[in-house]
């Protein structure tokens, strides 16, 4: 089972940009080096908490500062763009860090983007799948093209001029084309299940109750049926908020401080699902009454803390209760308001528990 990062990357408003990104840049760069596989980052155009615009933009801006990490864009909101533009622009970045390039896509999730692209009111589940399949069929082909979707229409015929090299749009560094994988958030996600169907990979949120986790599996699983494909269990990634520290009581005395980087990061979240009214997606039983979903119980149930040891039987539990091993276990990004004390959970992470829990991964696959 694999190792990576998952970002978003969340920051207090009250931080400059230019602090934020850099802040994000040496996250990455650390977890190349920790032998993370993965950096997840997301696209936000009118967000002063999720600053990061443009993830290929950023990511282009670490091909030279790692050297085995792959970066995973979460997500591109295919949607808020012309396919050709995310055609080209995703080709590029793969031959310039030479594949290592994980395409994550989805329908976006700021409300604030969807009125400033004014999709609001759009079918954006069905401009994905238009969108991507244009976008393949664009890597698949040679100019001249006239490719025609429900939502746009790519077309260059009157104007190839093979002898100038006008007319032909660039293909991807690795063929056919880079990995697909969609995010996963609400119950019994359909995402999950059009991953199954589609054979992209996909991603459970950290922001989740581990129960919806699961429903991601289950729902993949029906789509890889409907498809005729065999469920792959390495195309899973699970994200949780984890956190290591040399002691129990370490952790626990990091996280009752007041104004810690996960308390700041759960109070953002509660706030949101509240306000547009998905705060079942916080519960681990849905009968539960929403005055029932505080920041405290948020932290106690979805925040994985403590020791090594500790941490890792967490882990073990976790693995066991989503039925095996998945892919990679993607660990949830929290603004370092103490750099050294989130650098250090890091390390603590991929060095002392990652390898003892690949050892018990693998013994369980063996007495399967």
């Amino acid at each position: 089972m694999d190792l990576g990062l998952f970002m978003q990357p969340l920051h207090d408003p009250k931080r400059s940009i230019t602090d934020m990104l850099d802040e994000d840049r040496q996250a990455a760069i650390l977890a190349d080096r920790l032998g993370y596989a993965e950096v997840w980052v997301g696209e936000h155009y009118s967000s002063s908490i999720e600053p990061i615009v443009n993830p290929l933009q950023f990511f282009a801006s670490l091909i030279d500062a790692t050297r085995n990490i792959k970066f995973a864009t979460g997500v591109l909101a295919l949607p808020q763009h012309h396919p050709a533009n995310i055609a080209g622009d995703v080709a590029q970045l793969d031959h310039l860090c030479k594949g290592r390039l994980i395409m994550g896509i989805g329908p976006g999730g700021l409300a604030s983007d969807f009125e400033l692209f004014e999709i609001g009111d759009k079918n954006r589940a069905e401009m994905l799948v238009d969108s991507l399949e244009i976008i393949h069929k664009i890597w698949a082909s040679d100019a001249p093209y006239n490719i025609k979707g429900k939502y746009w229409h790519i077309k260059i015929e009157d104007t190839v001029m093979p002898k100038l090299g006008f007319g032909p749009m660039a293909k991807p560094f690795q063929k056919p084309y880079p990995e697909v994988a969609i995010s996963a958030m609400t119950p019994n996600s359909g995402s999950a299940r059009q991953a199954g169907m589609q054979g992209w990979g996909f991603v459970s949120a950290n922001f989740i109750q581990a129960c919806w986790a699961k429903s991601h599996w289950e729902q993949y699983v029906i789509g890889c049926e409907k498809a005729g494909r065999a469920p792959d269990r390495n195309k899973w990634r699970v994200a949780r908020s984890i956190l290591v520290t040399d002691t129990d009581a370490e952790a626990e005395a990091y996280l009752a401080s007041e104004g810690n980087s996960h308390a700041w990061y759960y109070d953002f979240v509660l706030d949101d699902m509240r306000t547009y009214n998905i705060l079942p997606v916080l519960k681990h039983d849905p009968s539960m009454a929403d005055e029932e979903v505080t920041l405290k119980y948020c932290m106690d149930t979805m925040i994985i803390s403590g020791s090594p040891k500790s941490v890792l039987d967490q882990l073990v539990a976790l693995v066991d209760y989503l039925g095996g091993p998945f892919g990679t276990l993607l660990q949830g990004f929290k603004e370092w308001d103490d750099p050294a004390f989130q650098q250090k959970s890091m390390r603590l992470l991929a060095q002392d528990v990652m390898p003892k829990l690949n050892d018990y991964c693998r013994s369980k696959i063996a007495a399967e």
